[in-house]
């Protein structure tokens, strides 16, 4: 499924492009098998950073670049040396040639800014997700839901193999990846508080409730959270502020991005689990979300709209200022309008209110409101060109 990634094609266009190209993403998403199965014109040099033998090798790193300097130069794991920056922007600049570098992290570029402000202008960044809607068969869309989206969580050979995977990744994320990013602290309370946010699955994030429950300050939760969101574990989505005069909720909604990963730190198993789960609304909610943020990537910025005069709704798609779709999502198979929903399609002027449910079957429900499965929606907007996430 390597060129099925939804990065492949812009993969191959950055490097023709920039002199180092940057894949961002979780651990164990794909990075090193995409990078390791991409076509280059020239040899290459891969890298693990956290081996301690491959970083002896960049002692003097200016030594061992510069005697490479034909070559493609892969550095996984960028975040263990992030001092490396500097001197790959002396190396581009006395070069400046498409496709010197590759480099993989499993930081987001707000984690790692200081060093990465180094490359402005010389590096392209793509977002490497787990997998989604847009690139699997429309068969798997509910073990997509169920699993996530992780490839060894996706593509296990059994529910209970991929509950294994899951509920391992979050061990070692927590007792490992955490510190190994630079989050120093205890590991159980990261464990609680990452168990407290999927049961928040979708709700208000008010920062003071999760410190008041962990016995910590809210700067410590405040801290926590920029971790897992940098290290793409979880995702705020904020208030879209129409140029209305009504008091609006100004918090943003949270949710664990990807949806196996929420189930295991909830305690959820299986299909017939999740049904009968009060989370079942929440998680389809920020799967739908989640699936259509990486499906259609940046051609869209992406908000809630609520009102506290009780207008809602899940999500508003803006492009060039406008709002396209406003969208309600339900996890029914016999959806209908709400009062709230038609208030945000006024408030919000969208030109479109979409309501994705459970079915397959699309259909208008009332003048401008269509009723639309996830798999047509995406599939609807999907460009035939990969998105840039």
């Amino acid at each position: 499924m390597v060129k099925n990634r939804h990065i492949w094609t812009l993969l191959e266009e950055y490097l023709a492009l920039f002199p180092a190209v940057g894949i961002i993403g979780p651990r164990q998403v794909g990075k090193t098998t995409l990078v390791k199965n991409i076509n280059l014109n020239k040899e290459r040099i891969y890298l693990d950073l956290e081996k301690a033998s491959d970083r002896a090798k960049l002692n003097d790193a200016e030594l061992f670049l510069k005697a490479h300097v034909d070559k493609t130069i892969i550095l996984d794991e960028i975040q263990m040396m992030p001092e490396l920056f500097t001197e790959l922007r002396s190396l581009i600049d006395e070069k400046r040639e498409a496709g010197r570098f590759i480099i993989l992290g499993s930081a987001s570029p707000e984690l790692i800014r200081s060093s990465a402000d180094s490359l402005a202008g010389r590096i392209g960044y793509l977002e490497l997700t787990p997998f989604h809607i847009a690139e699997i068969e429309e068969e798997n869309l509910d073990q997509l839901w169920i699993r996530g989206g992780f490839p060894l969580s996706f593509l296990a050979n059994s529910e209970r193999a991929s509950q294994l995977w899951r509920e391992n990744f979050i061990k070692t994320y927590i007792e490992r990846d955490l510190g190994l990013l630079g989050l120093n602290t205890d590991p159980y309370l990261v464990e609680r508080f990452w168990r407290m946010l999927a049961h928040a699955q979708g709700g208000l994030l008010v920062s003071e409730n999760f410190a008041k429950a962990l016995g910590i300050s809210r700067p410590s939760v405040n801290k926590y959270l920029e971790f897992l969101k940098g290290s793409f574990m979880v995702r705020l989505l904020h208030p879209y502020f129409p140029n209305v005069k009504k008091r609006l909720v100004a918090s943003p909604k949270v949710y664990i991005r990807d949806s196996g990963i929420l189930h295991s730190l909830a305690g959820i198993g299986t299909y017939e689990d999740l049904i009968n789960q009060l989370l079942v609304g929440h998680s389809w909610e920020g799967f739908v979300i989640e699936q259509i943020c990486n499906a259609l990537g940046k051609r869209y910025e992406y908000y809630f709209y609520r009102t506290h005069q009780g207008a809602e709704c899940d999500l508003i798609l803006v492009n060039s200022g406008q709002v396209k779709f406003a969208i309600e999502i339900k996890n029914t198979l016999s959806p209908k309008v709400g009062k709230g929903f038609r208030i945000s399609l006024e408030d919000t002027q969208a030109e479109k209110g979409i309501l994705i449910y459970r079915g397959k079957e699309s259909y208008p429900l009332e003048k401008n409101i269509l009723v639309m499965g996830l798999w047509e929606f995406i599939q609807t907007l999907k460009p035939n060109n990969p998105p840039n996430n």
